[in-house]
Formats: structure tokens, C-alpha cells, sequence
């Protein structure tokens, strides 16, 4: 089976939150390695250099530096021990399918552009599952008949 993942899972992974239990209780089910591209790592990668930003200009937002070097090197670990497994894409065939998506879907339903190339890279690499806690998102996955295990009510297919 091949799974992919988008940011908000490698968050819920890496930083205590809401659905980190339900992420990590998840991640140890697995027999496999999740799928990640270049893009999912750099947005995973630039939200925790942001938040680290957000703290430094006021205390009550983001998280310390520290706390965003302790995550990259934690995911950075999981890239080491095959927990994750970096998959090369060619960037034209992802852009194709998010345009698809994006035409038939952000109109009626609402999608942020990074919610659609994760859907769309999940796709090019012919992703059995899916991981995300977007409702939005997991709509869109399981509408290309990816299931959704982390959805919280899953959507029809």
C-alpha cells in the first residue's frame, strides 16, 4: 500500500497537538514508509522556520527556534530510519493534475493551493492513502478514491 501525507500530519508527528495522538497511534500501525516529495518537506520545513519567526516578534505565537530545529531533525531522522521515504516527482505532472483539481473542485468547495498539490503529488505517486487532518482536503483525496484514515467524518466517495 502506498501512503502519503500532507503537512498538517507531519506537524501532528513532530509537535504536541490536538491530533498527535491519533497521528502517532496511527504511524505506528504502519508496516511501510509514507511517501514524501521534495514539496511536502520544504512546507513542512518552512511552517516550523515561521512559526519560529512568529515567536521571536511576539511570545504568545509560534514556538521557539529551538522547538523548529528539534522537529527538522526529528523528521530528518524518520528520512534516515525509512519512516518516511523521499519519492522524486517531475513537478509537470503534479502542476497538471492540481490544475485539474483545482478546475473542477476550488470553485464549488473552496481549496487552498497547497492542499491541492499535496492531493495532486499524492496522486502522481499513485497513493493508495492518504493523511491529512484538512476535512477539506480528505474530501478531495477520497473524491480521487484515495481513502482518508484520519478523517474525522469520512467523506463519500
Amino acid at each position: 500500500m502506498k501512503i502519503a501525507a500532507d503537512t498538517s500530519f507531519l506537524c501532528a508527528i513532530y509537535r504536541n497537538q490536538d491530533n498527535s495522538e491519533r497521528a502517532l497511534t496511527f504511524l505506528s500501525t504502519l508496516t511501510g514508509p509514507i511517501q514524501v516529495t521534495r514539496l511536502l518537506l520544504w512546507e513542512f520545513r518552512q511552517s516550523t522556520r515561521f512559526q519560529a519567526f512568529r515567536f521571536r516578534k511576539d511570545r504568545n505565537h509560534g514556538f521557539p527556534y529551538s522547538e523548529a530545529e528539534r522537529m527538522i531533525a526529528k523528521l530528518r531522522q524518520h528520512l534516515d530510519e525509512g519512516v518516511l521515504k523521499l519519492v522524486d516527482q517531475e513537478l509537470t505532472a503534479v502542476l497538471g493534475i492540481a490544475e485539474r483539481l483545482s478546475k473542477t473542485r476550488t470553485h464549488t468547495d473552496g481549496h487552498r493551493s497547497f492542499d491541492i498539490l499535496h492531493t495532486a503529488a499524492a496522486l502522481e505517486l499513485e497513493a493508495d492513502a492518504f493523511l491529512s487532518f484538512d476535512g477539506n482536503q480528505n474530501a478531495v483525496a477520497a473524491s480521487e478514491g484515495m481513502s482518508t484514515p484520519l478523517a474525522l467524518h469520512p467523506p463519500e466517495r
